[in-house]
């Protein structure tokens, strides 16, 4: 599990790497009122659950510094996402004909973690909506690359359909 990113599209979070009590005093000491949102200490939120619960509990179990652990180690896997997710980005263009269909013997010499990204991303381009397009979806579609045998088109999230044909993979609305 990947941190939260500093950016997202024209959405910034400058105060990210504040923790509450920082960012509370900060405030206090500019004269800017301060605001709880009440769902942080709602226990019907999971993510209220953890931090109320399930992060003293691992912090009892294993002592202190757990808590800043988990957060150096979500830093890391955001900054190794963000960096195959450019690569990404730049393989789709490498990989794709003069017609803009993905080319298969490219897509299979990307590293897996590249190629899944870029089959992803074209699975999403063709209309399937992101929220509705598990793991298993694009497991499906790369097997047409990697473990091709001949099966017939993958019907995915969005009536949105993938297929190999002559050597490309086509992915596009049916």
């Amino acid at each position: 599990m990947a941190a939260v990113s500093g950016t997202a599209g024209r959405y910034r979070r400058p105060f990210l790497q504040l923790d509450r009590q920082t960012a509370r005093k900060a405030c206090l000491v500019q004269s800017i009122p301060v605001w709880d949102d009440p769902h942080n200490s709602d226990p019907a939120y999971t993510r209220s659950r953890l931090r109320h619960e399930g992060l003293p509990a691992l912090e009892k179990c294993l002592g202190k510094g757990v808590v800043e652990a988990l957060a150096r180690t979500a830093q890391l896997s955001r900054d190794d996402a963000d960096a195959l997710d450019a690569w990404a980005a730049d393989a789709d263009r490498a990989v794709r004909d003069e017609s803009g269909l993905l080319d298969c013997a490219k897509l299979y010499a990307l590293p897996p973690a590249v190629r899944r990204r870029v089959l992803r991303r074209a699975v999403i381009a063709a209309g399937a909506p992101a929220g509705s397009l598990f793991a298993r979806h694009i497991e499906e579609v790369d097997r047409l690359i990697t473990g091709w045998r001949g099966q017939g088109a993958i019907n995915l999230p969005g009536r949105v359909e993938a297929r190999r044909q002559g050597g490309r993979l086509v992915v596009r609305q049916g």
